[in-house]
């Protein structure tokens, strides 16, 4: 199997940017649709690729955010399973995820689109259609790691998908006090 999209340059972006870039604007959608908007990180290096806010005011908090670690993959029969996504996280990323001491609540997103041979994205004069879907979980319950492990594999629930409802639960959990 190639890492490049049929049809596509010889020197396009290597298909782990693509994805990167991907799961970026997947999330970008779904969180302008749901009213709220994306901050941008210029490193990754706290285990977290953007954050989520909203301008809306809820019982405890206004302009409630979340962070948000984002990873894309394109082979679904490899992590999905009935109830769940498994997900491989190295330990130092995991743990800066996790850290108990974060101030903003973490989440993690994994976007799942089709294999190499299905196009990711469709679009005509009336709309833009990408194939995928995005699972999350709240990083404070993706569980601990030994120091002694070297990576981890997390569960996502298949229920967890990240859409506009979704989001919008997400914002009203923090702010009305939850997962500060």
């Amino acid at each position: 199997m190639t890492d490049r999209l049929p049809g596509a340059p010889l020197d396009e972006l290597p298909l782990t940017e693509k994805k990167n870039q991907l799961s970026l604007a997947f999330t970008h959608m779904v969180a302008s649709a749901a009213g709220c908007s994306i901050k941008s990180h210029t490193t990754d290096y706290d285990g977290v690729d953007i954050t989520v806010t909203s301008s809306a005011e809820y019982e405890m908090w206004y302009a409630p955010d979340f962070e948000l670690q984002l990873k894309c993959t394109e082979q679904e029969s490899r992590y999905l399973k009935e109830d769940y996504m498994a997900w491989p996280m190295e330990a130092g990323p995991f743990r800066r995820l996790t850290n108990p001491k974060r101030y903003n609540a973490a989440l993690l997103g994994v976007l799942v689109v089709p294999d190499l041979g299905v196009p990711w994205l469709d679009q005509d004069k009336d709309r833009l259609l990408l194939r995928g879907r995005m699972y999350w979980q709240w990083a404070s319950k993706l569980g601990e790691i030994p120091d002694t492990q070297d990576s981890k594999i997390v569960h996502l629930p298949t229920s967890n998908l990240f859409d506009v409802e979704q989001l919008l639960g997400i914002m009203r959990h923090i702010g009305d006090g939850g997962h500060r």
